[in-house]
């Protein structure tokens, strides 16, 4: 089978799925584009499931957190084997309310993944079947990859400029 292209694929998503996709870029060549996340599985069951692409592998769900909009951005990475091409899917979510459908309602992998989500950016995946943290102490007070914390302590003695002849 030949490779897939991006134009293929963005036009086929834009017959389905029209206005619901937005942002669409080629980043280094990757298929970039957003929905909402209403719209998320829907979208996401559509690529695995379309026989012309067939996305039957998701590489990788993480996360970003953009402290200066209040969002937090859901990133799926998905591969077809098949047709030899990637997309990246994100949906953007508000700080306040890190609340989005699971994805391993289609791939078995989405299960760790989202649980490691969850436990560094506290997004929390509806419907997941055993959403706890799964590297941090399950008393952990915070999710470590917010950027709401200073990067250094400012008490800290030994990086006075002082000591370093500034």
């Amino acid at each position: 089978m030949a490779k897939a292209t991006n134009t293929e694929i963005i036009d086929l998503l834009g017959e389905r799925f029209g206005e619901q996709l937005f942002d669409v870029t080629e980043p280094y060549g990757l298929l970039t584009f957003s929905t909402t996340k209403d719209k998320l599985i829907t979208v996401l069951s559509f690529l695995k499931e379309n026989g012309k692409f067939n996305f039957n592998f998701l590489t990788d769900l993480t996360a970003v957190h953009y402290p200066e909009t209040n969002q937090i951005a859901v990133v799926y990475h998905l591969h077809s084997m098949v047709s030899g091409i990637r997309v990246r899917l994100k949906v953007f979510l508000h700080e306040n309310d890190p609340t989005i459908a699971t994805a391993s309602t289609l791939w078995n992998s989405a299960n760790w993944m989202e649980r490691e989500t969850y436990d560094f950016f506290g997004v929390r995946f509806e419907g997941h079947p055993d959403l706890r943290r799964i590297l941090n102490m399950d008393d952990l007070g915070v999710f470590p990859m917010l950027k709401q914390y200073p990067l250094e302590d400012p008490n800290r003695v030994d990086k006075k400029d002082e000591y370093f002849g500034r």
